[in-house]
């Protein structure tokens, strides 16, 4: 179970299928308030309109990268502290480092299971 089941997460992704498997695993986790984005923009437009708890984001979309959107988010005060799950298909160490240094809180590589998305949750929460 979720700290909190009323915890609003983001879900962005391009990818319609992707978001549905996501916020299927978030509800299975116990997770009810569940917001979808299809690209970084959108993503940023939402979160200027309401606070979200969690986000969990892709890294490779049209328009602004889940990166892009990872910079944009910590150099707002309002949501720099927002823990933020890059989720993305290339393990490839130059991304990882980049997405450290722009303070992501997890990283998960497709494909995943529910079990390790869950696992990444309770860490960034904790």
């Amino acid at each position: 179970m979720p700290a909190d089941p009323n915890m609003k997460v983001l879900v962005v992704d391009d990818f319609a299928t992707m978001r549905r498997i996501v916020k299927n695993i978030l509800t299975q986790l116990g997770y009810k308030s569940i917001v979808e984005a299809d690209d970084g923009t959108t993503a940023l437009d939402i979160l200027k309109q309401e606070k979200v708890d969690l986000i969990i984001s892709d890294w490779n979309m049209p328009k602004m990268t889940g990166l892009e959107l990872l910079k944009a988010v910590r150099a707002d005060a309002s949501m720099a502290t927002v823990p933020f799950i890059m989720v993305t298909a290339e393990a490839q160490q130059d991304n990882i480092i980049l997405a450290v240094k722009a303070k992501v809180s997890q990283y998960i590589v497709k494909p995943f299971t529910a079990e390790t998305l869950g696992e990444k949750i309770d860490k960034v929460l904790a």
